[in-house]
């Protein structure tokens, strides 16, 4: 495998000079650096670090740069009695451009924290007797169709003024032309500045035009003028320069020149940024409010292959032709009062509730920034489209789908930023709780595009790395593991993951009915529910072939044929085998609900020979055994074992008529991997290894049970929840916390994976939105 992945990686990086889907040579380095992002859902987002940099650009879709671009920055200017007394980069940074600036802020004055959506940096500014509090807000608002889609963020300045006489203050914003990449240094950008007023309500500003080939887009600096505030601007500087003539315009009278009309466009190798300034005057001990706002528009956007044109979700409300950032500057600065309402009425029960660890408030929320800064994209489906276009030959029983998707849009988030695969299903399983839980439209538009691959099938052969053998790229009647890759043309062509032929996983299709049944139990969507039904069919008689010897009890394949994709399993399996059980049972519950006696009768007879093998075969007296295969490490403790009932458990089909797993043996199952996979690692502080053997040695026969999953640890904690062991719950699942977020600073790059001595795996990844299960499973 080595041989032969380095072989593809070679060709497809250094010939064909494209990104691979998962790169193994060059993993992204941590940076312990990053804060809250900017952004809605789907359009792009933009990254500030703890220190208030900008430093992390995801807006061409699924494609990251980690730069930090130094001219992006907020400066402050102090005058008193018709004197400038203070002009500061509110920036702890000392670069090596814009000199003329004053840099180097004592980070000893700043205080920074972020409850996504929203973050605060707090700058005392020494002498002055003057505190200035940066509030960020981006509109993710749960159940918010329109404005969570909008690729704008808002910094609201407070300032306090604790002296004795009067003082004015200006915030100047200054920000360069581009992401920071070569592409800022190819030439024909060009900067203008704007005014846009609507309601009584007047927003001024610059608009920086980046003029590229492919997928370009306008950012757009602003500030609500209102009265006793003025705004001025700078239509263009030099960033890479001295930068004194801006440092000099602000500091002579707090304000900057204003020039009328447009810049010339930027030559082959030069870079142009731009500022706009807000000024007020704050009364002695007074309090006053400077209101700044981010916006960017890049409505029409490719992907790699650039076959297909898509308009991104927002613009239905702003429009396509890219000239939409004045009025979403607008809406932002004028609407955001409302946004942080709603976003207050979501968070408050939860954060005011006593009986919940402040750590998992942060984690519930801050775990979120992946809605939009997994490589999200959220897209209209075009006009003219018909559900045949859709469907294909073979997906005609999808009633609802074209008024799905025609009303709510295709939506598709990585698997991580550096796992780059769209709506990854085995993993997305996991995270599918903050979506159906927060925006469960975007869960039914998802479960849409995915039943549709279903139904299709791809003959096109290839060859995978793992076992060098070729198989068609997708079968008909089984869920593919990703709808694509965002270098090639997602939806068009599925299945960019090229390590196993996963048409013989065994998770996949079963992670799609308990979607399906989980979906509806939340939503009530019946018509939803009336459409998958011949799906889910279909996906179960598929999987039924792998129940080779009848018994009711699907097997593995001696392979790695599952979301652990790279440890081995044969035989009946707790893991699969408890998904099947759970599958099999939500068939006979949705069943009931539709009225097919015939298939209730068939998966009830099917359910109570599975049953009795599960527990014949797996059950050892204190937990499900990994596998039933009797090798070395078939005893493991599987800290995911009890991944069929989490799902039950969720969707209120765990007791009664409806108990596949034994309370009792769910009980022991939990208590023992608590006592072994959690509190016999790293002395109970990092959360639960994924395999440990039963003399509490991790199991190492593969590089995937001697690792912590975020993502899989949330989720149980969420089945101890469900359980009623509470605690043990809460103490799981704060491992995780306090080893991501405090011990190895990877705040809002959530990895899928780290050891016990700190090596991690894939940062930013999807997986860990499964803490809202944990929620769930509270309510």
């Amino acid at each position: 495998f080595p041989c032969r992945y380095f072989r593809w990686w070679y060709k497809k990086t250094r010939i064909e000079k494209k990104p691979a889907f998962i790169d193994l040579l060059c993993a992204v380095p941590l940076q312990q650096i990053y804060g809250c992002p900017l952004g809605g859902i789907g359009g792009g987002t933009i990254t500030r670090g703890w220190r208030g940099e900008f430093c992390r650009w995801q807006l061409n879709p699924g494609i990251y740069h980690y730069e930090t671009v130094i001219a992006n920055q907020f400066t402050v200017c102090l005058r008193c009695k018709g004197q400038t007394v203070y002009q500061q980069v509110l920036s702890v940074e000392r670069p090596s451009t814009l000199q003329g600036w004053n840099w180097g802020y004592c980070g000893h004055y700043a205080f920074y924290h972020a409850l996504y959506p929203r973050a605060w940096m707090v700058y005392e500014l020494p002498g002055q007797n003057v505190v200035l509090t940066c509030r960020q807000v981006s509109p993710v608002i749960p159940h918010d169709y329109k404005d969570s889609s909008l690729p704008v963020g808002v910094f609201i300045w407070e300032v306090e003024n604790g002296r004795d006489e009067d003082v004015e203050v200006s915030i100047m914003f200054s920000l360069q032309n581009g992401t920071g990449t070569k592409e800022d240094r190819s030439g024909g950008h060009w900067n203008e500045p704007f005014a846009f007023e609507k309601e009584g309500e007047r927003v001024a500003g610059v608009l920086l035009h980046h003029c590229t080939r492919t997928n370009p887009f306008t950012l757009a600096i602003s500030a609500r003028e209102k009265a006793g505030t003025s705004v001025t601007h700078l239509t263009a500087f030099n960033p890479v320069g001295s930068g004194r003539e801006v440092w000099q315009d602000l500091l002579r009278d707090g304000r900057l020149d204003s020039p009328t009309g447009k810049s010339s466009l930027t030559e082959k190798g030069e870079v142009t940024a731009a500022a706009v300034c807000a000024g007020c005057r704050v009364p002695a001990r007074g309090h006053r409010t400077l209101e700044l706002a981010l916006a960017w528009d890049m409505p029409r956007v490719h992907f790699g292959s650039k076959e297909k044109l898509h308009l991104r979700r927002y613009t239905r409300f702003f429009g396509s032709g890219g000239d939409a950032a004045p009025a979403l500057s607008h809406h932002a600065l004028t609407h955001y009062e409302e946004w942080e309402r709603k976003i207050e009425a979501w968070q408050k029960p939860i954060l005011e509730n006593s009986q919940l660890p402040s750590w998992y408030k942060s984690a519930l929320f801050n775990e979120l920034y992946f809605m939009t800064d997994g490589g999200t994209i959220w897209v209209e489906l075009p006009p003219d489209c018909c559900a045949e276009d859709l469907q294909g030959p073979a997906g005609a029983g999808l009633s609802h789908l074209l008024p799905v998707l025609r009303e709510y849009g295709r939506f598709a988030y990585l698997e991580g930023q550096e796992y780059r695969m769209y709506n990854t299903y085995d993993v997305h399983f996991y995270a599918s709780f903050a979506l159906v839980m927060l925006w469960p439209k975007l869960q039914i538009s998802l479960q849409y595009d995915i039943a549709v691959t279903v139904v299709n099938e791809d003959v096109q052969p290839r060859q995978y790395l793992m076992c060098g053998q070729t198989a068609q790229v997708k079968l008909k009647n089984v869920v593919p593991h990703d709808i694509g890759d965002p270098g090639d043309e997602p939806w068009q062509r599925v299945n960019a993951y090229l390590m196993h032929d996963t048409a013989d996983w065994k998770d996949l299709n079963l992670k799609f009915v308990l979607q399906v049944y989980r979906d509806y139990y939340l939503t009530h969507d019946s018509l939803y529910l009336r459409d998958m039904w011949p799906v889910c069919q279909a996906v179960m008689e598929s999987e039924l072939k792998f129940d080779t010897d009848n018994d009711g009890l699907i097997e593995n394949g001696g392979f790695a044929d599952q979301t652990y994709d790279a440890w081995v399993v044969n035989g009946a399996s707790a893991y699969c085998g408890g998904l099947w059980l759970a599958s099999v049972c939500v068939m006979c519950k949705m069943a009931e609900v539709l009225g097919d006696a015939e298939i209730q009768q068939k998966y009830t007879e099917i359910l109570s020979k599975g049953k009795e093998a599960f527990e014949r075969m797996l059950w050892n007296g204190k937990y499900y055994n990994y596998d039933s295969s009797g090798s070395d490490t078939s005893s493991s403790i599987m800290s995911d074992q009890c991944a069929g009932q989490w799902f039950l458990g969720a969707c209120g089909l765990d007791q009664g008529e409806f108990e596949v797993f034994p309370k009792s043996h769910v009980a022991s199952a939990l208590k023992t991997i608590f006592e072994k996979n959690v509190m016999s690692f790293a002395g109970g502080t990092m959360g639960a290894v994924n395999g440990m053997r039963p003399d509490g040695v991790p199991d190492t026969s593969s590089v995937q049970s001697n690792e912590v999953w975020v993502g899989v640890v949330y989720a149980l904690a969420a089945t101890m929840i469900q359980e009623g062991l509470v605690e043990e719950g809460f103490h799981t699942a704060e491992g995780c916390y306090r080893t991501v977020w405090e011990q190895l600073g990877m705040a809002f790059q959530t990895p899928e994976a780290y050891r016990e001595k700190k090596v991690y795996r894939s940062l930013a990844y999807m997986r860990p939105l499964s803490i809202w299960s944990m929620q769930l499973a509270l309510e």
